[in-house]
Protein backbone atom coordinates (compact mmCIF):
# COMPACT_ATOMS: atom_id res chain seq x y z
CA UNK A 1 0.00 0.00 0.00
CA UNK A 2 1.16 3.53 -0.63
CA UNK A 3 3.07 4.76 2.42
CA UNK A 4 0.89 7.85 2.96
CA UNK A 5 -2.30 5.77 2.87
CA UNK A 6 -0.84 3.20 5.26
CA UNK A 7 0.20 5.90 7.74
CA UNK A 8 -3.26 7.49 7.67
CA UNK A 9 -4.95 4.12 8.30
CA UNK A 10 -2.60 3.42 11.21
CA UNK A 11 -3.17 6.87 12.70
CA UNK A 12 -6.94 6.51 12.48
CA UNK A 13 -6.70 3.15 14.22
CA UNK A 14 -4.55 4.56 17.04
CA UNK A 15 -6.78 7.59 17.53
CA UNK A 16 -9.92 5.46 17.41
CA UNK A 17 -8.66 3.41 20.34
CA UNK A 18 -7.73 6.43 22.48
CA UNK A 19 -9.54 6.09 25.81
CA UNK A 20 -11.60 9.07 27.16
CA UNK A 21 -9.29 11.29 29.19
CA UNK A 22 -9.78 13.66 32.16
CA UNK A 23 -7.42 16.03 30.34
CA UNK A 24 -8.53 18.19 27.39
CA UNK A 25 -7.89 16.60 24.00
CA UNK A 26 -7.34 19.07 21.17
CA UNK A 27 -8.44 18.17 17.64
CA UNK A 28 -7.33 20.93 15.27
CA UNK A 29 -8.15 20.89 11.54
CA UNK A 30 -6.54 23.52 9.32
CA UNK A 31 -6.61 24.49 5.67
CA UNK A 32 -2.90 25.14 5.14
CA UNK A 33 -3.04 26.40 1.56
CA UNK A 34 -1.22 29.70 0.98
CA UNK A 35 -2.80 32.91 -0.21
CA UNK A 36 -1.74 34.83 -3.32
CA UNK A 37 1.30 36.24 -1.57
CA UNK A 38 2.43 32.84 -0.28
CA UNK A 39 1.37 33.40 3.34
CA UNK A 40 -0.63 30.85 5.38
CA UNK A 41 -4.28 31.74 5.96
CA UNK A 42 -4.83 29.85 9.24
CA UNK A 43 -2.69 32.03 11.55
CA UNK A 44 -5.52 34.30 12.72
CA UNK A 45 -7.75 31.32 13.52
CA UNK A 46 -5.06 29.59 15.58
CA UNK A 47 -4.06 32.78 17.46
CA UNK A 48 -7.68 33.48 18.41
CA UNK A 49 -9.29 30.10 19.02
CA UNK A 50 -6.62 28.14 20.89
CA UNK A 51 -6.05 30.73 23.69
CA UNK A 52 -9.79 31.42 23.98
CA UNK A 53 -10.51 27.77 24.86
CA UNK A 54 -7.73 27.84 27.47
CA UNK A 55 -9.71 30.44 29.44
CA UNK A 56 -12.44 27.86 30.09
CA UNK A 57 -10.09 25.91 32.40
CA UNK A 58 -9.17 26.92 35.96
CA UNK A 59 -5.77 28.71 36.12
CA UNK A 60 -2.90 26.48 37.29
CA UNK A 61 -5.10 23.38 37.17
CA UNK A 62 -3.71 20.17 35.66
CA UNK A 63 -6.18 20.52 32.78
CA UNK A 64 -5.07 24.10 32.07
CA UNK A 65 -1.37 23.18 32.23
CA UNK A 66 -1.89 20.26 29.84
CA UNK A 67 -3.78 22.49 27.42
CA UNK A 68 -1.21 25.30 27.49
CA UNK A 69 1.62 22.81 26.90
CA UNK A 70 -0.28 21.59 23.85
CA UNK A 71 -0.64 25.15 22.54
CA UNK A 72 3.13 25.64 22.73
CA UNK A 73 3.83 22.38 20.95
CA UNK A 74 1.28 23.10 18.22
CA UNK A 75 2.76 26.57 17.70
CA UNK A 76 6.26 25.08 17.39
CA UNK A 77 5.08 22.45 14.89
CA UNK A 78 3.35 25.04 12.69
CA UNK A 79 6.48 27.22 12.64
CA UNK A 80 9.17 24.60 12.14
CA UNK A 81 7.76 21.23 11.01
CA UNK A 82 4.83 21.90 8.69
CA UNK A 83 5.64 20.69 5.16
CA UNK A 84 5.14 23.60 2.69
CA UNK A 85 3.40 21.23 0.25
CA UNK A 86 0.71 20.30 2.79
CA UNK A 87 -2.81 21.54 1.96
CA UNK A 88 -4.72 20.11 4.88
CA UNK A 89 -3.53 19.44 8.43
CA UNK A 90 -5.02 17.65 11.43
CA UNK A 91 -3.38 17.81 14.86
CA UNK A 92 -4.46 15.77 17.88
CA UNK A 93 -2.83 16.78 21.16
CA UNK A 94 -3.14 16.01 24.87
CA UNK A 95 0.10 16.36 26.84
CA UNK A 96 -1.58 14.92 29.93
CA UNK A 97 -1.87 11.63 28.01
CA UNK A 98 1.34 12.03 25.99
CA UNK A 99 -0.63 12.39 22.74
CA UNK A 100 0.63 14.38 19.77
CA UNK A 101 -0.37 13.13 16.32
CA UNK A 102 -0.18 15.14 13.11
CA UNK A 103 -1.74 14.24 9.76
CA UNK A 104 -0.41 16.23 6.80
CA UNK A 105 -2.54 15.86 3.69
CA UNK A 106 -2.26 16.78 0.03
CA UNK A 107 -6.03 17.30 0.21
CA UNK A 108 -7.37 20.67 1.42
CA UNK A 109 -9.61 20.76 4.47
CA UNK A 110 -12.60 22.96 3.68
CA UNK A 111 -12.62 24.99 6.89
CA UNK A 112 -10.53 25.53 10.00
CA UNK A 113 -12.01 23.71 12.98
CA UNK A 114 -11.08 23.30 16.64
CA UNK A 115 -12.63 20.68 18.91
CA UNK A 116 -11.70 20.24 22.58
CA UNK A 117 -13.17 17.19 24.26
CA UNK A 118 -12.13 14.05 26.14
CA UNK A 119 -11.33 12.09 22.96
CA UNK A 120 -9.95 12.92 19.51
CA UNK A 121 -12.61 14.22 17.11
CA UNK A 122 -12.30 11.88 14.12
CA UNK A 123 -15.46 12.61 12.15
CA UNK A 124 -13.74 15.09 9.82
CA UNK A 125 -10.69 12.90 9.17
CA UNK A 126 -12.76 9.75 8.68
CA UNK A 127 -14.99 11.62 6.23
CA UNK A 128 -11.99 12.64 4.10
CA UNK A 129 -10.79 9.04 4.19
CA UNK A 130 -14.19 7.83 2.93
CA UNK A 131 -14.70 10.55 0.31
CA UNK A 132 -11.35 10.05 -1.43
CA UNK A 133 -10.55 6.31 -1.52
CA UNK A 134 -7.62 4.87 -3.44
CA UNK A 135 -8.49 4.08 -7.07
CA UNK A 136 -6.69 3.28 -10.31
CA UNK A 137 -7.25 5.00 -13.66
CA UNK A 138 -6.07 3.05 -16.72
CA UNK A 139 -5.69 5.29 -19.79
CA UNK A 140 -4.79 3.12 -22.78
CA UNK A 141 -4.63 2.75 -26.54
CA UNK A 142 -3.02 0.14 -28.77
CA UNK A 143 0.43 1.75 -28.46
CA UNK A 144 0.72 2.61 -24.78
CA UNK A 145 -1.02 2.67 -21.41
CA UNK A 146 -0.69 4.80 -18.30
CA UNK A 147 -1.89 3.48 -14.95
CA UNK A 148 -2.45 6.20 -12.36
CA UNK A 149 -3.17 5.57 -8.70
CA UNK A 150 -5.08 8.39 -7.01
CA UNK A 151 -6.07 8.82 -3.39
CA UNK A 152 -7.04 11.75 -1.15
CA UNK A 153 -7.39 13.88 -4.30
CA UNK A 154 -3.76 13.50 -5.37
CA UNK A 155 -1.56 11.16 -7.43
CA UNK A 156 0.03 8.40 -5.41
CA UNK A 157 1.72 6.45 -8.20
CA UNK A 158 2.02 6.16 -11.98
CA UNK A 159 3.27 3.34 -14.23
CA UNK A 160 3.41 3.06 -18.03
CA UNK A 161 3.22 0.08 -20.37
CA UNK A 162 4.54 0.51 -23.90
CA UNK A 163 3.11 -1.47 -26.81
CA UNK A 164 4.72 -2.18 -30.19
CA UNK A 165 4.13 0.52 -32.80
CA UNK A 166 3.49 -0.64 -36.38
CA UNK A 167 3.51 1.10 -39.71
CA UNK A 168 2.27 -0.46 -42.96
CA UNK A 169 5.04 -1.84 -45.19
CA UNK A 170 5.45 -1.14 -48.89
CA UNK A 171 4.65 -3.58 -51.71
CA UNK A 172 6.70 -6.75 -51.47
CA UNK A 173 6.38 -6.81 -47.69
CA UNK A 174 4.08 -8.90 -45.54
CA UNK A 175 0.74 -9.98 -46.97
CA UNK A 176 -2.24 -8.19 -45.43
CA UNK A 177 -3.40 -11.33 -43.57
CA UNK A 178 0.04 -12.00 -42.10
CA UNK A 179 0.44 -8.35 -41.19
CA UNK A 180 -2.92 -8.40 -39.36
CA UNK A 181 -2.03 -11.58 -37.47
CA UNK A 182 1.11 -9.95 -36.15
CA UNK A 183 -0.83 -6.84 -35.12
CA UNK A 184 -3.34 -9.01 -33.25
CA UNK A 185 -0.58 -10.98 -31.53
CA UNK A 186 1.22 -7.89 -30.32
CA UNK A 187 -2.07 -6.27 -29.28
CA UNK A 188 -2.93 -9.34 -27.21
CA UNK A 189 0.52 -9.21 -25.62
CA UNK A 190 0.03 -5.50 -24.88
CA UNK A 191 -3.28 -6.26 -23.15
CA UNK A 192 -1.70 -9.08 -21.11
CA UNK A 193 1.14 -6.83 -19.94
CA UNK A 194 -1.32 -4.11 -18.95
CA UNK A 195 -3.44 -6.54 -16.95
CA UNK A 196 -0.38 -8.01 -15.22
CA UNK A 197 0.85 -4.54 -14.25
CA UNK A 198 -2.61 -3.46 -13.13
CA UNK A 199 -2.97 -6.60 -11.00
CA UNK A 200 0.35 -5.90 -9.32
CA UNK A 201 -0.57 -2.28 -8.60
CA UNK A 202 -4.04 -3.13 -7.29
CA UNK A 203 -2.53 -5.65 -4.89
CA UNK A 204 0.35 -3.50 -3.67
CA UNK A 205 -1.62 -0.25 -3.40
CA UNK A 206 -4.81 -1.82 -2.00
CA UNK A 207 -6.81 -0.22 -4.81
CA UNK A 208 -10.58 -0.30 -4.21
CA UNK A 209 -11.88 0.88 -7.60
CA UNK A 210 -10.71 0.88 -11.23
CA UNK A 211 -11.67 3.23 -14.04
CA UNK A 212 -10.84 2.59 -17.71
CA UNK A 213 -10.39 5.22 -20.40
CA UNK A 214 -8.97 5.07 -23.92
CA UNK A 215 -9.79 4.07 -27.46
CA UNK A 216 -12.76 1.96 -28.53
CA UNK A 217 -10.56 -0.79 -30.02
CA UNK A 218 -8.50 -1.71 -26.97
CA UNK A 219 -10.93 -1.24 -24.07
CA UNK A 220 -13.26 -4.15 -24.98
CA UNK A 221 -10.21 -6.45 -25.19
CA UNK A 222 -9.02 -5.22 -21.84
CA UNK A 223 -12.39 -5.75 -20.16
CA UNK A 224 -12.91 -9.19 -21.73
CA UNK A 225 -9.57 -10.48 -20.42
CA UNK A 226 -9.73 -9.14 -16.87
CA UNK A 227 -9.69 -11.74 -14.09
CA UNK A 228 -12.79 -11.70 -11.90
CA UNK A 229 -11.13 -10.06 -8.88
CA UNK A 230 -10.20 -7.05 -11.04
CA UNK A 231 -13.43 -6.94 -13.05
CA UNK A 232 -15.39 -6.54 -9.79
CA UNK A 233 -13.54 -3.31 -9.05
CA UNK A 234 -14.28 -1.58 -12.40
CA UNK A 235 -16.83 1.19 -11.87
CA UNK A 236 -16.76 3.17 -15.12
CA UNK A 237 -15.40 3.47 -18.66
CA UNK A 238 -14.90 6.95 -20.08
CA UNK A 239 -13.53 8.44 -23.29
CA UNK A 240 -10.13 10.00 -22.83
CA UNK A 241 -7.04 10.40 -24.96
CA UNK A 242 -3.94 8.62 -23.73
CA UNK A 243 -2.06 11.94 -23.92
CA UNK A 244 -4.47 13.75 -21.58
CA UNK A 245 -2.49 15.84 -19.04
CA UNK A 246 -2.28 14.43 -15.54
CA UNK A 247 -4.28 17.21 -13.86
CA UNK A 248 -7.14 16.67 -16.31
CA UNK A 249 -7.03 12.92 -15.71
CA UNK A 250 -7.34 13.56 -11.99
CA UNK A 251 -10.29 15.94 -12.35
CA UNK A 252 -12.17 13.79 -14.87
CA UNK A 253 -11.72 10.66 -12.78
CA UNK A 254 -12.70 12.49 -9.58
CA UNK A 255 -15.91 13.59 -11.30
CA UNK A 256 -16.58 9.97 -12.28
CA UNK A 257 -15.87 8.82 -8.72
CA UNK A 258 -18.26 11.39 -7.26
CA UNK A 259 -20.99 10.27 -9.67
CA UNK A 260 -20.37 6.66 -8.66
CA UNK A 261 -20.45 7.58 -4.95
CA UNK A 262 -23.78 9.40 -5.36
CA UNK A 263 -25.30 6.34 -7.02
CA UNK A 264 -23.84 4.05 -4.37
CA UNK A 265 -25.16 6.26 -1.54
CA UNK A 266 -28.67 6.16 -3.01
CA UNK A 267 -28.51 2.36 -3.40
CA UNK A 268 -27.30 1.85 0.18
CA UNK A 269 -29.94 4.20 1.59
CA UNK A 270 -32.65 2.30 -0.29
CA UNK A 271 -31.27 -1.04 0.91
CA UNK A 272 -31.29 0.29 4.48
CA UNK A 273 -34.94 1.35 4.17
CA UNK A 274 -35.90 -2.03 2.73
CA UNK A 275 -34.16 -3.88 5.55
CA UNK A 276 -35.81 -1.68 8.17
CA UNK A 277 -39.30 -1.99 6.64
CA UNK A 278 -39.08 -5.77 6.52
CA UNK A 279 -37.84 -6.03 10.08
CA UNK A 280 -34.54 -7.27 8.73
CA UNK A 281 -30.95 -6.18 9.18
CA UNK A 282 -31.44 -2.44 9.33
CA UNK A 283 -31.99 0.27 11.97
CA UNK A 284 -32.78 3.96 11.57
CA UNK A 285 -32.28 6.96 13.81
CA UNK A 286 -29.72 7.90 16.44
CA UNK A 287 -30.96 5.81 19.37
CA UNK A 288 -31.38 2.57 17.44
CA UNK A 289 -28.02 3.03 15.77
CA UNK A 290 -26.24 3.75 19.07
CA UNK A 291 -27.84 0.66 20.60
CA UNK A 292 -26.70 -1.47 17.65
CA UNK A 293 -23.18 -0.05 17.93
CA UNK A 294 -23.19 -0.83 21.65
CA UNK A 295 -24.09 -4.45 20.86
CA UNK A 296 -21.46 -4.76 18.12
CA UNK A 297 -24.16 -5.49 15.53
CA UNK A 298 -23.33 -2.83 12.97
CA UNK A 299 -21.81 -4.00 9.70
CA UNK A 300 -21.98 -0.60 7.98
CA UNK A 301 -22.79 2.78 9.49
CA UNK A 302 -24.52 5.26 7.18
CA UNK A 303 -24.14 8.80 8.49
CA UNK A 304 -24.72 12.27 7.09
CA UNK A 305 -21.65 13.97 5.64
CA UNK A 306 -22.84 17.15 7.38
CA UNK A 307 -22.70 17.34 11.18
CA UNK A 308 -25.74 19.59 11.22
CA UNK A 309 -27.70 16.84 9.49
CA UNK A 310 -27.35 14.53 12.52
CA UNK A 311 -30.24 15.05 14.94
CA UNK A 312 -31.01 13.13 18.14
CA UNK A 313 -34.51 11.63 18.13
CA UNK A 314 -34.73 11.89 21.94
CA UNK A 315 -32.12 14.24 23.38
CA UNK A 316 -32.10 13.12 27.03
CA UNK A 317 -32.07 9.42 26.13
CA UNK A 318 -29.26 9.98 23.63
CA UNK A 319 -27.16 11.89 26.16
CA UNK A 320 -27.65 9.08 28.68
CA UNK A 321 -26.56 6.49 26.11
CA UNK A 322 -23.49 8.50 25.15
CA UNK A 323 -22.29 8.95 28.72
CA UNK A 324 -23.40 5.78 30.51
CA UNK A 325 -22.95 3.23 27.74
CA UNK A 326 -20.30 4.66 25.44
CA UNK A 327 -18.44 6.87 27.92
CA UNK A 328 -17.85 9.72 25.48
CA UNK A 329 -19.84 12.61 26.97
CA UNK A 330 -18.13 13.95 30.07
CA UNK A 331 -20.53 16.84 30.62
CA UNK A 332 -23.86 17.97 29.16
CA UNK A 333 -23.68 19.85 25.88
CA UNK A 334 -24.81 23.44 26.23
CA UNK A 335 -26.03 23.89 22.69
CA UNK A 336 -27.53 21.71 19.99
CA UNK A 337 -24.43 22.13 17.85
CA UNK A 338 -22.23 20.81 20.69
CA UNK A 339 -24.37 17.69 21.01
CA UNK A 340 -24.30 17.15 17.24
CA UNK A 341 -20.51 17.40 17.24
CA UNK A 342 -20.14 14.91 20.11
CA UNK A 343 -22.76 12.59 18.65
CA UNK A 344 -21.31 12.57 15.13
CA UNK A 345 -17.90 11.70 16.48
CA UNK A 346 -19.22 9.05 18.87
CA UNK A 347 -21.01 7.27 16.03
CA UNK A 348 -17.94 7.21 13.77
CA UNK A 349 -15.49 6.29 16.53
CA UNK A 350 -17.65 3.46 17.89
CA UNK A 351 -18.17 2.10 14.39
CA UNK A 352 -14.42 1.95 13.74
CA UNK A 353 -13.81 0.41 17.18
CA UNK A 354 -16.17 -2.45 16.36
CA UNK A 355 -14.86 -3.05 12.83
CA UNK A 356 -17.86 -1.55 11.04
CA UNK A 357 -17.52 0.20 7.70
CA UNK A 358 -18.40 3.90 7.78
CA UNK A 359 -20.11 5.50 4.77
CA UNK A 360 -20.74 9.24 4.71
CA UNK A 361 -23.93 10.09 2.80
CA UNK A 362 -23.45 13.27 0.78
CA UNK A 363 -27.11 13.92 -0.14
CA UNK A 364 -28.71 15.20 3.10
CA UNK A 365 -32.20 14.27 1.90
CA UNK A 366 -31.49 10.52 1.81
CA UNK A 367 -31.50 10.11 5.60
CA UNK A 368 -33.02 13.43 6.69
CA UNK A 369 -36.26 11.90 8.05
CA UNK A 370 -34.24 9.63 10.30
CA UNK A 371 -31.86 12.10 11.89
CA UNK A 372 -29.15 11.54 9.30
CA UNK A 373 -28.15 8.14 10.72
CA UNK A 374 -28.81 4.46 10.10
CA UNK A 375 -26.99 1.15 10.05
CA UNK A 376 -26.94 -2.15 8.19
CA UNK A 377 -26.54 -4.96 10.70
CA UNK A 378 -24.59 -8.20 10.93
CA UNK A 379 -27.40 -9.82 12.94
CA UNK A 380 -30.53 -8.97 14.87
CA UNK A 381 -30.41 -8.48 18.65
CA UNK A 382 -33.10 -8.00 21.28
CA UNK A 383 -31.19 -5.03 22.71
CA UNK A 384 -32.02 -2.80 19.73
CA UNK A 385 -34.61 -0.17 20.68
CA UNK A 386 -37.91 -0.63 18.88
Amino acid sequence: MNAATTILDEQLDRLTNFEPSPFPVISLYLNTQRDGSGRPTFDAFVRKELPARAETYTPRSEERESYETDIERIDSFLKTELDPSTKGLAIFACSGEDLFETVQLATPIDENQLFVHNQPHLYTLAKLHDQYPTYAAVIADTDEAHIFVFGMRTKLDQQSVEGVKFRRTQAGGWSQARYQRHIDEFRDQHVKEMIDELDRIVTEEKVLHILFAGDEVLLPLLRDNLPQHLAEKVFDIVKMDVRTPEHEVLQLTLDAMQKRDAESDAEKAQRLLNEYRSGGLGVLGVRQTLAALRNGQVDELLVSARVEGIEADHEKAVRDMLEKELGVLSEPADQEGDLQMILSDALVTRARQTGAKVTFIEDPELLKKFGGVGALLRYRHAGVIQ
